[in-house]
This record gives structure tokens, sequence and C-alpha cells, in this order.
């Protein structure tokens, strides 16, 4: 294991991106989080965007200046793709590569589409990633408090030889040097982080989390019981595990809890856990799981659709809003206002 380097604002230079014209592309969550940040650290950023759709009304409201994105393109050194993995290639292909020009920077968050060739940048043009390891909303919350969401960034392309200095100079206006900024490559994050979220901080945590709830319920417990010893308190251990790892949640927790982690945890999450883990991995490994989800997103999101309503309808999201409305806790100074961000 080759020895961790991490860059802070200390070691970039953080004038860089301020020479350059940026363009992103979307006003979604990470569009948000990162252009707000780009306009409050100096950059010349714009917004490429439909014209008079409610994400150009978005903008606007935050004083963006806003172009079609083929006008974005034209104007910018950097285009920032922001808008989501389904509809990036044909939106490059219909309205960003037809005028890419020698020396551009071609920019992700995401190396999903660049590293299983739904996208193919021409050769003269740099294609970098800068990957908040955050939402959107949590890189502007934390920015705006004088903090950063560590980030990664990659190079796949690097013609005009500066391509690193530029992603971390990016990075560092974004906030990500105040925390911590790592170098991948866009075939090492895309897999990790297809991963991450299948396996285990998207559907690994929400599949155990709602197995729980229905054990629970199901031996005739309180549903309100239930969302609290299995979904509330998630949200505070892992707070301890994000600031000093396994140890420190193991720390502050009861010593029989700490039994129980230990001795009961792997009987939940054994041999048959791990060996869908590898399943998992081979399907993120061989492009099939980026295949499955092109076709779901291209032929009208059936199975997508039904499954959102199915989580949806599930009796902890019932529970868990009845709870959330009647209690102080965490209803204030809440990250996310859909109306506005």
């Amino acid at each position: 294991m080759s020895k961790l380097q991490i860059y802070l604002d200390k070691d970039i230079n953080k004038d860089l991106i301020k020479s350059k014209k940026i363009a992103v592309i979307g006003f979604g969550s990470q569009g948000y989080g990162q252009s707000m940040n780009l306009k409050d650290s100096g950059c010349d950023v714009v917004l490429g965007l439909r014209l008079g759709g409610k994400s150009d009304i978005k903008a606007k409201d935050y004083g963006f200046r806003t172009m079609t994105i083929e006008d974005a393109v034209k104007y910018a050194d950097i285009v920032q793709i922001l808008i989501p993995d389904e509809i990036q290639a044909k939106v490059y292909e219909e309205q960003i590569k037809p005028y890419l020009r020698k020396g551009q920077y071609l920019m992700f968050s995401h190396g999903f589409n660049i590293h299983y060739k739904k996208i193919v940048a021409p050769e003269y043009v740099n294609v970098i990633m800068v990957a908040p390891k955050g939402p959107g909303h949590t890189v502007r919350s934390e920015y705006a408090i004088g903090r950063g969401v560590p980030s990664l960034i990659a190079v796949y392309q690097n013609p005009s030889g500066d391509s690193r200095e530029v992603a971390l100079s990016y990075a560092a206006a974004i906030g990500a040097g105040r925390a911590g900024i790592i170098e991948t490559t866009f075939k090492e994050e895309t897999e990790t982080d297809l991963f991450g979220e299948q396996a285990v901080i998207c559907g690994g945590v929400s599949a155990l989390i709602k197995a729980g709830f229905e054990t629970l319920v199901e031996a005739g417990y309180s549903p309100y019981m239930a969302y609290f010893e299995v979904l509330h308190e998630m949200k505070l251990l892992v707070d301890l595990i994000n600031q000093g790892g396994l140890a420190d949640m193991r720390y502050s927790i009861s010593n029989t809890a700490e039994y129980g982690d230990m001795t009961r945890g792997p009987k939940v999450i054994g041999k048959e856990s791990r060996e869908a883990m590898k399943e998992l991995l081979k399907d993120i490994q061989s492009g099939k799981f980026a295949d499955e989800f092109m076709n779901e997103m291209q032929t009208g999101c059936k199975n997508f659709d039904r499954l959102r309503k199915e989580n949806a309808n599930h009796l902890i999201e019932k529970v868990g809003k009845e709870i959330r409305s009647s209690f102080v806790w965490g209803n204030d100074n809440k990250i996310i206002d859909r109306n506005k961000n």
C-alpha cells in the first residue's frame, strides 16, 4: 500500500482556477453546491442550463449568469458536467461535444461515463475529475461555515500538461483544500464509489435498517420504538465513526453494546453477505451494473419507479415522518430546502 498523500490549501495554487472561465452544467445538488462555492471563492462561473426551466430560475435567484449549454461550452475554459449520470452522454453528444475546442478541460464529479466509455472525449481535450465525498448541499453548508468536504481528484487525459494542477485548484475553490484532497483514478473512483453505495452506505445500510425495523415490529414491538432503535440512533453513531473510526464509536457506547457489536454483528453480516458483496463488485467491474442502470433509465424507469414507490410507502417512512414532525430534534437548520437548492 502506497503512502497516503493529502493535499491542503497550503499545497495548492489557489489563484490558478481564477484565471479560468468555468461553466457548470446543471444546478442540482452538486451543481448548486459547487457553483455557489466557486462564486464565493472569486471564480468566473456561469451556469449552462435549459433557459426558463426551474434550475435556471433558481440559479438566477442566487445571482448567477446563465446560458444555454451550448453557449456555456463556447464561453468556458472548464466545462464541469454535473447533470445526472444517465443523461450525461446524450447531452454531451448533442450540446457539448460539437463545441469543444483544443485545450479545454472537461470535468466530472463521478467517473461513471468516462470509465464505462459512455462518453469518449477528443484527445485534444483535458479530462479531469473533482469528486467531493459528500452531497452537494453538504459541500455548500460546510464551505459556508468555514470548513470543507474531502474530495478526490483524477486525471484521465492531459494534453495541456497542467490538468492535475487545475483539478487541485478547482477542488480548493469548492472548499476541499480545507479538509483534504486525495488523488485517484477514474477507474478506482467509479468502481469503489458504486460498490460503497450499493453494498454499504446506501443499499446495505437502508436494507439493514428496514430489516431490523421489520423484525422488531413483526415481533410485536412498537414501530415508534423500533424507529428510534434502528434508524434514529444510526446517525448519532455514524457521527462518532466519521470523526474517530469504529474505535471512537465503541469507546462511547456501553460495554453491553460493544460486546453485542463484536459478537453478534458478524452473524448478521457473515459469509453470505460477503459473497453477495463480491458478486456486486463483479457486476460493477464488468460494466454489467452500468449497462443495467442505463437500460433502466432509457426504457421508462418502470422498475425504478416501482421501487421508489414501494420504499416511500414503507411503514418506517410513515413512522419517521410522524416522529420528526413532533420532535424538536433535527428540525433546525436543515441543509436542504427543495424550493431553493
